[in-house]
């Protein structure tokens, strides 16, 4: 029925592009779905949220593109209002805190964040340096840590790069940039593990890389459940990238909807800003990133390129190239209990980062998406007492990847 349904949706025709605003959304179930049938999900202007095992979807989407569905063949069912699921997990003492909510302090918020960095370079100042990437839409620096044993230096050492914090609403992956940040500076002195990797690699952290969506998310004390940076309606940054831009519907031209592509590739300033920076690290006419994971929540789930394509081997893509994503990426699944899969299995996606990183540096380059493993908008929102357990999760994962990077 999935396949069919998504033959029937493909017939509807394209969101037009515009700003006027849409319907309040609403959080559906739809059963019965594979890869094809969300990507025609995600065509309509919805956004699946979690698939479980069963095919079952969690979607985001407005009555009129619940109804695009139904005509399709789909059969969503209405579970409550974004509005509501936001008032469900809002609820608690409001103590006049214009941060995080309450119940959820554990959370670093964006000012909080770089004070961690700051002391990490304090406390480490011979293995930490933090710099910039550039400038966000509202005009924030971006963050970057640096960590190396000889940090000032621009060595001849694989590199790896973390970034985290791409969607606004993802808050956990903020904190699984910190323990990384953390885990690699207070370590250095008394973990020989960790000494041999630092010793032997360039760690480059970015722990938010949309910092204005990130901040308007919790300015107000209260949860808004947004996604987008803060540039007009807001933009997608994880499909403004500018390998395969719009390509394969993978991508939204409404500037209304949660995956708007933006105006031409790189609009986002965020987007630019980071891909720019990966572009300065080709040096002598080799790219020094060697591997890359993007940090997102959710659906505890371990992808890899290509997103805009369901083929494995393909243009840009040796059988040998895939099947090294294919060892690799379960090999970390194996560690932290995640699902692996190309990315396009979940759907397609098309401006992507793990694309971009891989289809013109190739940079073994992986999308992680955290816990929890499914869920409506209350995913994005795990309680703040997750943050230890779920970040720890990653540890071996981050150090197969690391050791790949010398490969």
């Amino acid at each position: 029925m999935a396949v069919a349904a998504a033959a029937c949706l493909a017939l509807l025709p394209a969101a037009q592009a515009t700003s006027t605003p849409q319907p309040e959304p609403e959080v559906y179930s739809v059963p019965d779905t594979d890869s094809r049938s969300r990507t025609e999900i995600n065509r309509t202007g919805a956004l699946v949220l979690s698939v479980d095992e069963a095919g079952v979807a969690t979607v985001e989407a407005t009555p009129e593109q619940a109804e695009k569905l139904r005509a399709a063949g789909l059969k969503p069912r209405q579970q409550e209002t974004v509005a509501a699921a936001l008032a469900r997990i809002n609820a608690g003492p409001d103590a006049g805190v214009r941060d995080f909510p309450p119940q959820d302090q554990g959370f670093h918020n964006f000012d909080e964040m770089k004070a961690e960095l700051d002391k990490a370079v304090a406390d480490h100042g011979g293995i930490a340096a933090k710099s910039s990437v550039g400038k966000s839409f509202e005009g924030r620096e971006i963050p970057l840590l640096k960590i190396s044993d000889n940090v000032a230096q621009d060595e001849d050492e694989p590199e790896v790069l973390f970034n985290c914090n791409q969607h606004a609403r993802e808050h956990l992956t903020t904190e699984m940039c910190l323990r990384i940040v953390n885990r690699f500076t207070d370590g250095y002195a008394n973990d020989p593990a960790i000494k041999e990797i630092v010793d032997s690699r360039e760690i480059w952290v970015v722990p938010v890389t949309n910092p204005d969506g990130s901040i308007y998310d919790v300015q107000s004390g209260q949860y808004r459940g947004w996604r987008k940076n803060r540039q007009n309606t807001g933009t997608d940054t994880n499909r403004n990238w500018d390998y395969k831009w719009g390509c394969c519907g993978g991508s939204s031209g409404n500037p209304s909807a949660e995956t708007y592509r933006g105006t031409a590739p790189f609009s986002a300033p965020e987007a630019g800003a980071l891909a720019r920076w990966v572009d300065s690290r080709v040096v002598g006419g080799r790219q020094q990133i060697r591997a890359h994971i993007d940090w997102h929540t959710y659906s505890e789930l371990v992808l890899w390129p290509f997103g805009y394509t369901y083929d494995g081997a393909t243009t840009g893509m040796t059988q040998q190239e895939y099947d090294r994503f294919v060892r690799v990426g379960r090999e970390m699944a194996q560690t932290n209990g995640y699902t692996p899969q190309q990315s396009s299995d979940l759907y397609i996606t098309d401006g992507s980062t793990t694309d971009w990183m891989w289809g013109k540096h190739k940079i073994f380059s992986f999308t992680f998406e955290m816990f929890p493993s499914s869920g409506g908008i209350d995913g994005f929102y795990p309680d703040d007492e997750v943050i230890g357990r779920e970040t720890t999760r990653n540890d071996a994962a981050v150090d197969i990847l690391l050791r790949e990077a010398g490969v």
